[in-house]
């Protein structure tokens, strides 16, 4: 689906002259450049399994079920008969529960009623409710989006929980220049353009960026590179670019392609292509066999784009499907988008409920949250029929500013799509189950080979990074029953004034100090509902890379702390820095060497390879920005004469820094040897 927020484009400019390599400087095979104010890391977070809570058996006590009573039915004096949202409130202000109601006080007033048949989950909400918070709407279609704004930012233990929410990424065609540039966008869609997507992955709008390159010959040159071009650049050789820079086509020829594109990926593919093919058999006629060769390449390319995305349905333009299936306690849905009748991806999803949920209660408050910061598609498909169909519709009609149907098909090819989508949902399901018991079985084997007190739920890595003691930065990656929990890593810029340059005992103890110490401190306010009651905030294990000294310095920390609790240990690295020879410490204890393939050894190196991973990537971003707010004044030899020349040639810092030796070379002033210091400056 598009969204357009574009501006009349500009006058054409005059490109300014400067001698310039042939190759652009960007990787030919990416598929495009991203949209550099709002880039995201392009690694794609696994999302995990959460955990599920085991319904008790033990029946509740009349004290505090009686107490809950009282709370509502208090709430129930005061609460209106119009629509709103209410929250239901524990002894600590913490949210239990978000609902929304056509008629707030009829919807408390069925909570209150003592000797009701409720699930035992509504039993035990009730017994721990001491207050209700009520919110008035306009409408039910009000109080049914800010229902699902306050579960996606509460996340009420008694709610369904969408996890692993990640921003998708989109296609974007840019319509602040006159001669507009497609690149990948992820985040605020506030640059003018129009907006196409959602796509599942990364990998997915990259491969549809390639071929819409070839098939309409759209720029994905920054600005700065293009408007310093004096000749045109190797993707025009190649015919991924009409060579707009230096006007081997004109302003209204390239608008043309611009405007073919927008209505090919506006859902219009079938008109584009019988337009491209009536070209192409004119200029065949016309005996202009090559213009007839470029038009039957679009072509192909545009063949190519609606030929690899998987299943392409030929009825269905633009839809999201969404299908539900349930297994062991735990939720899978699973999403498939459709737009411009072609498949641009599916993407599973693990949301956090208690197992006395339905798939049809789990779906329908997926999807509300879902669509919170998301436009729908004018057609959402489901595998289970789901309450307040029709509200939930409006709701996104409202929201969107079209009309959104949902449905459950029963036949004919949209059928087929849901069946599609279920059964990768159960796939998944069953891939992340069979994951989940291999690492459960790994943390067992840890615990019994490491002599651990119990089986570790959460397992804290750290380690340091530095160029002799510059943009020191240290980091933390947390592992669990699930695996790498990413949205719990945590990186810490060394701060400590007076530090020697490459002390990494003073560097893991500022880490460590910061780290438990906001621990150890008593949480307030937003932060004491932060916590994810599905995982442990303390770790039950913290691995550090290095020998029995960095052992003892962090064990001197958590002494100084009052720490107790937290197992220790720390991974040296084998002669030669060979892997399988690692040596591992813990304290008050011998050395342990563990045979080189043995699974424990094997699943402790990806631990720490990951921290490693985790930490240099954190050093170079911050070393990288370092060296933009600095200039080139801090590459040895390289002074204010050449720094304006590289500027001149390449226009942009950050296109010296994508640049080859090569490349640099080409710069007047700069030698083999300066251009080989340039490189290796910023790929070190």
């Amino acid at each position: 689906m598009d969204h357009d927020s574009t501006d009349h484009p500009q006058p054409p400019r005059k490109a300014r002259r400067s001698s310039q390599p042939d190759l652009p400087p960007q990787d030919l095979t990416a598929a495009a450049d991203v949209d550099p104010a709002t880039s995201a890391a392009e690694e794609d977070d696994e999302a995990r399994l959460p955990e599920a809570p085991e319904e008790p058996t033990d029946a509740i006590a009349e004290g505090p079920l009686a107490v809950g009573h009282a709370a509502i039915e208090n709430a129930v004096r005061l609460a209106p008969t119009s629509p709103g949202v209410y929250r239901m409130l524990n002894t600590a202000s913490d949210v239990l529960y978000v609902g929304k109601a056509k008629n707030v006080r009829k919807r408390l007033a069925s909570y209150a009623r003592v000797n009701a048949p409720l699930p035992a989950r509504i039993l035990r909400m009730i017994a721990a409710t001491v207050t209700v918070e009520i919110v008035s709407t306009t409408t039910e279609t009000e109080a049914l989006l800010l229902e699902a704004n306050l579960i996606k930012q509460l996340r009420p233990r008694f709610n369904v929980q969408l996890r692993d929410d990640k921003s998708f990424p989109y296609i974007l065609i840019t319509g602040d220049h006159w001669a507009p540039q497609i690149l990948k966008h992820r985040g605020a869609q506030t640059r003018p353009g129009r907006y196409f997507g959602p796509f599942a992955s990364a990998g997915a709008v990259n491969r549809t960026i390639t071929a819409l390159q070839r098939a309409f010959l759209i720029r994905s040159c920054t600005d700065g590179f293009f408007e310093s071009r004096t000749r045109p650049c190797l993707l025009y050789q190649i015919r991924r670019c009409s060579g707009p820079c230096t006007r081997e086509i004109d302003f209204p020829g390239y608008g043309e392609l611009v405007r073919e594109a927008t209505d090919f990926l506006s859902g219009r593919s079938h008109a584009v292509k019988e337009l491209l093919a009536a070209e192409m058999e004119k200029a065949s006629n016309e005996l202009e066999f090559e213009t007839a060769a470029l038009y039957r390449d679009r072509l192909a390319a545009l063949s190519a784009i609606q030929s690899q995305q998987g299943i392409n349905p030929r009825t269905v333009e633009e839809a999201d499907v969404f299908a539900i299936h349930q297994e062991g306690g735990y939720s899978c849905v699973e999403v498939f988008f459709f737009r411009t009748g072609q498949n641009w991806g599916n993407r599973a999803y693990f949301p956090r409920a208690e197992k006395s949920f339905t798939p049809q209660e789990v779906l329908a408050s997926f999807l509300a949250q879902f669509y919170d910061d998301k436009p729908p598609p004018k057609l959402i498909l489901l595998s289970h029929e789901i309450e307040e169909c029709a509200l939930l519709a409006d709701a996104l009609c409202v929201k969107a500013g079209y009309k959104v149907e949902i449905s459950v098909p029963k036949r004919g090819e949209k059928k087929e799509l849901v069946t599609h989508a279920l059964t990768n949902a159960r796939e998944a399901l069953g891939r992340k189950l069979a994951d989940t018991a291999t690492q459960g079985r790994l943390l067992e084997a840890m615990a019994s080979t490491l002599g651990l007190p119990q089986v570790p739920k959460r397992i804290e890595v750290y380690d340091n990074s530095h160029i002799q003691g510059t943009n020191a930065v240290g980091a933390m990656i947390v592992a669990g029953p699930d695996g790498f929990i990413k949205n719990q890593y945590r990186k810490f810029n060394i701060k400590s004034e007076g530090l020697t340059p490459g002390d990494d005992y003073a560097m893991m103890r500022e880490v460590l100090e910061r780290r438990f110490k906001r621990l150890l401190k008593p949480p307030e306010g937003d932060a004491a509902k932060a916590d994810d009651d599905s995982f442990p905030q303390w770790p039950d294990l913290v691995i550090i890379d290095g020998g029995r000294g960095q052992l003892n310095a962090v064990r001197e920390i958590f002494q100084g702390l009052g720490l107790t609790q937290v197992c220790l240990m720390a991974v040296a690295k084998g002669p030669d820095r060979d892997a399988g020879r690692e040596t591992l410490f813990m304290p008050d204890r011998e050395a342990i060497k563990l045979e080189p393939r043995d699974p424990v050894l094997y699943f402790i190196q990806r631990l720490r390879d990951e921290a490693h991973r985790f930490v240099i990537g954190s050093h170079r971003k911050l070393r990288k920005k370092d060296i933009r707010e600095a200039g080139l004044q801090e590459i040895p030899g390289i002074g204010p004469s050449r720094k304006r020349a590289l500027l001149h040639h390449f226009g942009t810092l950050k296109e010296i820094e994508r640049a080859s030796i090569a490349d640099l070379g080409k710069v007047p002033g700069v030698s083999a040897e300066s251009a080989r210091k340039i490189f290796e400056f910023f790929h070190a």
